[in-house]
């Protein structure tokens, strides 16, 4: 047997293609390396479209993910977010009682100030004139009532959220207004099984390499380069993809163990262990982070998309921001229908002036109120207090629920990437057949 391969080995050195075949494997593992490493940047990047139009037709090219960021957040939302729990949940969970005391002590500070704006935008000349100790009885008066209002607001708007808020109108808007976050997002969460794909993909293609080489000593048609190239091209995104999600459930397999991954997997990568049966789970790559993306997806989301900033934003701004004036009007009003404020301003301003100032200042604290709420260090504070609980939900999802988090960013044209597998590789084989077999 050993003769047999040598002589096939001296057979092989006299070949005039020698190191035309030999090329084929390092050509293959490279190019293959190369075009997967392309398609996974297209995925993301540009984040704006490149190029130009010709007429309605565009020509040119835009990363998936920020090109679709509506629809793949809708996804997500949907599939995902929505199962880890209602925005009421997330709101109870940020201690509103102690939202209510911090807001309120930011519109403390503001309060006169928010009064003498509001009335001078209203009637200047009669509120400089207004004695100041009429003026000193509703500051105060405002100040005693506002801590127990606030209370009471941020409460009721902790309640009705559900009603207020439409957490996927809102996930979409802020990632099709943002789309760098939605680009950030999955970077954060999948940047290791980016990294797995490209990587695996050059032992595919080496793989792929020695499979042409052997179909070159049965067909040695130089067609057959290019052809095989593009095959490979094809099949190398698609199995790389793949090997990322599935299988999508657990599948241990045992094996007698003589080696070992070294700590940190620094040279030299193995060391010898005593004999043993190890067990080896059989699963997508990113199935088998699970705990580990908990962390991170968790962390992006209390830090970037579900936030208290972005929850009042939508409440305050949002599609439903009506019914919300609504209930921030009522509030107000306790403070604004009291006999003395009532009283006073009516007398100084006539009742149609009086109802003006009430809408007034309904906007005006709807804007002081989004000033801590908007403060990084503040939703900070909220971010913590909601990470565990979002997290501990997501390592409770099930596979096909968890697998939500990533896959819809190559699910949408995905067929697109692995036609540009097939594309790249037929140009790299065909170069190849002009340099090396021509």
């Amino acid at each position: 047997m050993l003769e047999y391969v040598n002589e096939l080995w001296l057979a092989f050195l006299k070949r005039p293609d020698f190191w035309a075949v030999l090329s084929i494997i390092p050509v293959t593992a490279f190019v293959t390396w190369a075009h997967v490493w392309m398609a996974l940047k297209m995925v993301f990047y540009p984040i704006n479209f490149w190029g130009f139009h010709l007429g309605p037709l565009p020509v040119g090219w835009q990363g998936i993910v920020p090109r679709k960021a509506g629809r793949i957040s809708g996804i997500i939302t949907d599939n995902t977010l929505s199962k880890l729990g209602s925005l009421r949940e997330f709101l109870d969970a940020m201690d509103p009682e102690d939202m209510a005391r911090i807001i309120g002590e930011q519109v403390g500070f503001e309060l006169e100030h928010l009064i003498d704006e509001v009335m001078i935008d209203r009637n200047a000349v009669l509120w400089e004139n207004l004695p100041y100790s009429i003026k000193r009885r509703i500051y105060a008066q405002a100040n005693k009532q506002m801590p127990g209002i606030l209370k009471e607001l941020v409460t009721e708007l902790t309640m009705n959220v559900e009603s207020l808020v439409d957490m996927r109108e809102m996930v979409v808007s802020q990632m099709e207004g943002d789309r760098r976050l939605m680009v950030r997002m999955f970077l954060k969460v999948g940047q290791k099984e980016i990294n797995f794909i490209w990587h695996i993909s050059a032992l595919i293609g080496m793989f792929f390499g020695v499979f042409q080489m052997i179909v070159w000593f049965v067909v040695p048609w130089h067609w057959t380069v290019p052809f095989w190239a593009s095959v490979w091209g094809f099949l190398t995104n698609w199995i790389a993809i793949w090997m990322v999600f599935n299988p999508l459930e657990p599948h241990i397999i045992k094996y007698p163990q003589f080696f070992e991954l070294t700590k940190n997997r620094k040279f030299p990568w193995i060391k010898p262990v005593i004999p043993r049966i190890g067990a080896y789970n059989i699963q997508g790559a990113f199935m088998k982070r699970q705990e580990e993306v908990s962390d991170v997806f968790a962390s992006v989301v209390t830090e970037d998309l579900i936030t208290l900033k972005s929850i009042m934003t939508e409440m305050m701004y949002g599609s439903k921001k009506d019914k919300t004036r609504r209930i921030v009007k009522r509030h107000i009003n306790e403070i604004m229908e009291t006999p003395l404020v009532r009283t006073s301003l009516q007398l100084s301003l006539g009742p149609r002036e009086y109802a003006k100032l009430k809408t007034d200042l309904i906007d005006r604290s709807i804007e002081i109120t989004m000033v801590p709420v908007c403060d990084p260090a503040f939703n900070a504070s909220r971010a913590q207090k909601i990470f565990q609980m979002f997290r501990d939900r997501i390592r409770e999802l099930t596979p096909k629920e968890f697998q939500n988090l990533l896959r819809p960013a190559f699910q949408e044209d995905e067929w697109i990437l692995i036609v540009l597998g097939g594309v790249t590789g037929f140009i790299a084989g065909t170069i190849h057949l002009f340099v090396a077999f021509l």
